[in-house]
């Protein structure tokens, strides 16, 4: 089923699994897909910022989409197709379509600056996957260093109709979700999806402003889909209660350079991955990283049990 603007709940962010050697591990993907639906996420998003996408070749991009496309039963399966040339972004985007994707997500590159550039490099985007593909706009102006005010990003939704959802990343940002959903109220903006990112950081009260949900790549998506689900049900205190307890480990993914080490790391106690290794260049995670997680975990157990990992666990090679 293809994405629309009534996509709601939470998209885990997948990491992309590798072995020591830096070979795709597609057992490993296998896992993680069965580990997301057995959790309860609603979808995956491949190939993102965290997933590595840089570091994968254009076939190796492709396998690894249509690994985690194939292996998804019930969950909606959206590929990250950003790239330097509309080329690859066209092919990668028609390979994860045909193999049944629900949609595809576009960063900007980090060259744009104006308004007008913003605008006019996604009506060219648009046009390259074509108009029958669904299409996620990524605002991360951390990491892309691309500006979005709610008024460019009206404008990009308004004019391509296939654009049916915002991966809002921006921070501070619970301000443009409240004038985003204000001009729905005053019909200036059609129906959009508008689901958050940069770690869960602020999903609390993101989801109190309006968001339908959370994309984003926390080891505990567990986390992300009770914070979602009981802000929904306008259980306030309990939604912030427990993410509390979890706001430490987040904090301490969030850390440039470092955080997809720590993410990996958790994935792989947990048992989902078989190696916490990232394709080089990347970091590693130090003994004392190791350490300090380790004790962020014993603290999130105190309250949440799904925290309590014990010793290290390995995933079937």
């Amino acid at each position: 089923m293809k994405l629309t603007a009534d996509a709601k709940g939470t998209f885990a962010i997948a990491p992309t699994p590798f072995h020591d050697d830096g070979r795709i591990d597609e057992r490993s993907i296998d896992r993680l897909t069965d580990f997301y639906e057995e959790v309860g996420c609603d979808g995956v998003t491949v190939l993102g910022i965290l997933g590595e996408a840089p570091k994968l070749d254009a076939v190796e991009a492709e396998q690894v989409a249509v690994r985690f496309v194939k292996r998804a039963k019930k969950m909606q399966v959206i590929v990250g197709v950003s790239a330097p040339g509309f080329a690859t972004m066209r092919s990668l985007a028609k390979a994860s379509m045909d193999a049944g994707a629900a949609g595809v997500m576009i960063a900007p590159p980090p060259s744009l600056r104006t308004d007008d550039q913003i605008v006019g490099y996604y009506k060219q985007a648009a046009e390259a996957i074509g108009p029958d593909v669904p299409w996620v706009l990524q605002d991360y102006p951390l990491t892309l260093q691309v500006i979005f005010t709610p008024a460019v990003i009206r404008k990009i939704v308004m004019d391509n109709p296939n654009c049916v959802m915002l991966k809002h990343e921006d921070w501070p940002g619970l301000e443009k979700i409240t004038t985003l959903r204000g001009f729905q109220k005053d019909g200036s903006l059609r129906p959009l999806s508008i689901l958050c990112g940069n770690g869960g950081t602020f999903l609390d009260f993101e989801m109190e402003r309006g968001a339908d949900g959370a994309m984003t790549g926390y080891a505990f998506p567990e986390l992300l889909i009770d914070v979602v689900n009981l802000s929904k049900a306008g259980k306030r205190d309990a939604a912030h209660d427990l993410f509390d307890a979890h706001l430490p480990l987040i904090r301490y993914e969030q850390q440039p350079g470092a955080g997809l080490a720590v993410r990996k790391y958790v994935l792989q106690k947990r048992g989902i991955i078989s190696s916490s290794a990232q394709r080089k260049p990347g970091a590693t995670i130090t003994p004392t990283a190791k350490a300090e997680v380790e004790y962020l975990l014993s603290r999130v157990a105190r309250i949440d049990k799904r925290a309590n990992l014990g010793p290290q666990s390995s995933a079937a090679g």
